[in-house]
């Protein structure tokens, strides 16, 4: 009987430890596409930082991106 395939959580568990998160890592938390992800970051969407030659999102900017969603008006379908 084949062995079950990991799902991407048990791949990469939430750490809640971590003060800086990848682009990826940021991605799966918000539980959006990588390539969505980089255009919020480029966009200033989503606050990050750059470390040495790394681009990096701190772990308190998702739940203040989710706010700031949660706060903009509803747009009109």
């Amino acid at each position: 009987m084949p062995e079950a395939q990991a799902t991407a959580t048990e791949l990469h568990p939430f750490d809640p430890s971590l003060a800086l998160l990848t682009v990826e890592e940021a991605a799966r938390r918000l539980r959006i596409g990588r390539t969505t992800c980089f255009r919020l970051v480029r966009a200033g969407e989503i606050e990050s930082v750059t470390v040495g030659r790394l681009r990096r999102v701190p772990a308190d900017a998702i739940p203040a991106y989710v706010a700031k969603l949660r706060h903009r008006p509803a747009q009109a379908a």
